[in-house]
């Protein structure tokens, strides 16, 4: 799961809401798909250089992208996803992403939301805002808090 911080967090956030605003999107384009848009945000490139990048690195979608991915491999595609995975992104999370399926989101969905389609805008918004949430409060969790001296009242 992705690192909570908030870089990934806003991230997330910006690109839920440049979706909910109008922002391209087709499954099938690199750099238009969920994991595009989430792409351009983070190495702010636009749809069609992701999508350049992609076709002069091998074929396939983002799935089959990132489980052929090397990091050393100096190829266009790679580069932009090691950037993802710096943010603080794993290569699962990207392929859960261009799926819509990784199980700790969808379990936070009503039973009745929890079959959602990977190629419909509505449904990646809501499974990114939901990913935030859940990176959100996992980032609270782990700030520490300041320990108080209780309280004295007088008795009166």
């Amino acid at each position: 799961m992705a690192t909570p911080n908030l870089q990934v967090i806003q991230a997330l956030r910006r690109t839920a809401q440049k979706l909910a605003q109008g922002a391209k999107y087709q499954w099938g384009h690199m750099g238009q798909c969920n994991c595009g848009n989430l792409a351009q945000e983070i190495v702010h490139m636009t749809e069609a250089e992701i999508h350049a990048h992609a076709l002069r690195t091998r074929e396939g979608d983002w799935s089959e992208q990132t489980a052929e991915y090397c990091g050393d491999s100096k190829l266009p595609l790679d580069s932009l996803i090691t950037k993802m995975l710096e943010v603080g992104f794993t290569i699962t999370d990207l392929q859960h992403l261009e799926r819509l399926s990784d199980e700790r989101i969808l379990q936070r969905l009503p039973k009745e939301k929890r079959n959602l389609q990977y190629n419909l805008r509505q449904d990646v918004i809501t499974y990114m805002l939901t990913w935030a949430d859940m990176l959100e409060e996992e980032l609270l969790e782990q700030l520490p808090l300041p320990e108080f001296a209780p309280l004295v009242t007088e008795q009166v």
